[in-house]
């Protein structure tokens, strides 16, 4: 793991510069933090730091950063950088933006920790200093330069460490506290509807980025995309989908969840007729209006052997105008083995047809395996889209290799509880929620991990298509389990941590409950269990984060 980067993509003065801050983001730990660009002003100065770097038990460095070949002559710092001399004052620099820094924390609402430990230092990546190098106001060990690269993280730790006043490192809550004065944002409450369609906004637009994918692959016909949850993977689903349709082929979009298909016929019924896949909706379905006889719930050989053997053999009887050109399936880790052959047979040409599968076998939390039984071209996508900094930093950890993209938020919470009590504290989570946030209901769910909440076996007792009603239902937030919320979001989301029916799968259920939320995440539970299923990652996160 590596550190945090804030912002994704800094603008970085000089190649030196970026190489300094690559490696030293590779050598510090998961849990600190790397701001770039941090811009400071006190209305009498307006400072740059080049390199924050907030470490949570060790402290706060303050680096700045000078590429080049630097070199202090008779008491004058110069660097010549392309084919320029110029005179510089990294130290003043370096110390100016330490101290803008603990000032602006010292007058910010949300920083409650007292002045932290904190450090400056001056980073010459391209420079080696001479051998006892001494100079006014920069002792040998506030400075690193090239030699330094290999330790850089090392050398940052030890100068902390030797901080004369000593006051308190930061601890791991610290660290989240100072990412929110310094990347987050805080929601004003009476401009909560305002700003919650705004993040949408921001979201939507970063996850159409993902399109150039299906741009890259327009001319392969048999493609799995997979990625982790917030990658936009059901955004592309649908717009190859819709691409696919209004090229004029008839197209099936499907998935496994019944929620989920409900999401997708939503979503393709706002399309342009002529845009719209012929069937939106869950691969049983499929199958049963094809004519195979409807199955309960509790049968599980109907739905993983009887029914997709009775899909192959109608399908081979189904007029050609009622199969597929193309089929698209979301969330494909979720079907069984044995459901391919069915999908396969639905389309016209078996052999040739066209199949899109999108899957995140982080997320296979049914106790089902198999891929699909066609060579696929593998594509992967590496970028978080739409959880914000804080919630996908919580699961990060359940997700390795996934960069997160998103926007800063508001702190991840989480409220300390056993399982037994999880439900009725996630309860008054939500209330406060709507009553004293005015979050508004239907940005709202409270999921579970374990036994579903009283409320949604209620709304289940209406049946399958009268609950999922309550998805898009203004008047409540929303009841669910992780089990049935997979490729589903709220802009906030109240996690009841209620135990594991099964902990061989516990960790994929943990990682669907964390990233289900985009703006606010609200977890309720036994931090020992997490720990337990989650890994030290996942913990030390929530550790770390909001107990109000």
């Amino acid at each position: 793991m590596t550190a945090r980067l804030f912002p994704d993509d800094p603008a970085f003065g000089s190649a030196a510069e970026q190489l300094f801050v690559q490696i030293l983001r590779e050598q510090l730990p998961d849990d600190a933090v790397l701001f770039c660009n941090q811009r400071f002003s006190d209305g009498g100065e307006d400072r740059e730091a080049d390199v924050v770097v907030a470490w949570p038990g060790v402290g706060i460095a303050v680096v700045e950063v000078k590429g080049g070949s630097v070199s202090l002559q008779r008491g004058e710092w110069r660097q010549v950088g392309d084919g320029v001399d110029r005179v510089i004052h990294p130290v003043d620099q370096a110390v100016a933006c330490k101290h803008l820094l603990c000032d602006y924390l010292a007058d910010h609402p949300r920083w409650t920790a007292g002045r932290p430990r904190t450090a400056h230092l001056v980073a010459l990546p391209a420079t080696t200093l001479p051998a006892g190098f001494r100079a006014p106001g920069l002792a040998r060990w506030m400075a690193l330069d090239r030699t330094d690269l290999p330790h850089a993280a090392a050398r940052i730790r030890a100068a902390l460490q030797r901080v004369r006043d000593e006051p308190e490192p930061p601890t791991a809550r610290d660290v989240e506290d100072l990412v929110d004065c310094l990347a987050g944002t805080a929601i004003p409450q009476q401009h909560l509807v305002a700003w919650l369609a705004e993040r949408e906004a921001a979201c939507d637009l970063l996850t159409r980025d993902q399109a150039r994918v299906l741009d890259l692959l327009a001319g392969r016909n048999r493609v799995e995309i997979t990625g982790g949850a917030g990658s936009g993977k059901t955004w592309l689903a649908v717009e190859k989908a819709r691409r696919l349709a209004a090229d004029g082929q008839r197209v099936a979009l499907m998935c496994y969840s019944r929620g989920l298909a409900e999401f997708l016929r939503r979503r393709v019924e706002k399309l342009p007729k002529r845009q719209r896949p012929d069937y939106a909706g869950t691969f049983h379905y499929l199958g049963i209006g094809w004519g195979v006889p409807e199955g309960s719930d509790d049968e599980s050989r109907y739905w993983e052997e009887f029914l997709p053997a009775r899909m192959v053999s109608l399908a081979g009887a189904l007029p050609e105008a009622e199969r597929f050109d193309a089929i698209v399936v979301d969330e494909g880790q979720d079907f069984a083995a044995s459901w391919w052959d069915a999908v396969l047979a639905a389309l016209r040409d078996p052999a040739t047809g066209s199949l899109y599968v999108f899957s995140d076998e982080g997320q296979r939390i049914f106790a089902r395996q198999g891929g699909p039984t066609v060579a696929l071209e593998s594509f992967p996508l590496t970028e978080n889209l739409r959880n914000t900094k804080q919630i996908a930093g919580t699961f990060s950890s359940l997700a390795p290799g996934m960069r997160v993209r998103g926007l800063s938020g508001v702190p991840v919470r989480f409220v300390p509880c056993t399982s037994e009590e999880a439900v009725d504290v996630a309860d008054d989570v939500a209330a406060a929620l709507l009553e004293d946030e005015d979050w508004p209901p239907e940005s709202v769910a409270l999921l579970t991990t374990y036994s579903r909440h009283p409320v949604q076996k209620e709304r289940q007792a209406a049946g399958p298509d009268a609950y999922w009603a309550t998805f898009w239902d203004d008047e409540d937030l929303f009841y669910g389990h992780v089990l049935g919320f997979k490729g589903l979001e709220r802009p906030a989301v109240v996690l009841a941590v209620n135990g594991f029916r099964d902990e061989a799968r516990a960790r994929e259920m943990l990682y669907v409950g964390l990233s289900r939320a985009r703006d606010l995440l609200v977890v309720c539970g036994d931090l020992e269990l997490i720990r337990r299923v989650g890994g030290e990652g996942v913990a030390r996160r929530l550790t770390a984060a909001d107990t109000r």
